[in-house]
């Protein structure tokens, strides 16, 4: 499935011409490789990074989406990596010096 597709199914974005100005930017990662293309392939197992407005998600893609469902359904093909932790995996340093921890 392409990557701007599946952000859109996934519900990261509210259209997929979103979604392809998102991957445009190029900073989203799959993998830990930076994807520069619109028609760059995901599969299940995948680990993506995806900056959103809200701030830097990370997850793992568990299946893939067969439609632009429901939320409920878009959240159970995926799985989040660094939700609610004290130490989140894409925090800046600005969040995790807010919270007391100074960095080295």
């Amino acid at each position: 499935m392409r990557i701007d597709k599946l952000l859109w199914f996934l519900r990261f974005v509210r259209s997929r011409n979103l979604a392809q100005a998102l991957v445009e930017q190029g900073h989203i990662r799959c993998n830990g490789r930076r994807v520069e293309r619109l028609h760059h392939k995901v599969a299940a197992g995948d680990v993506l990074v995806v900056p959103l407005p809200g701030g830097v998600c990370v997850f793992e893609l568990v299946t893939l989406p067969e439609r632009r469902g429901p939320a409920t359904e878009a959240q159970s093909c995926y799985r989040m990596l660094d939700e609610q932790r004290a130490y989140p995996i894409a925090a800046g340093p600005e969040t995790t010096a807010a919270k007391g921890n100074p960095q080295p």
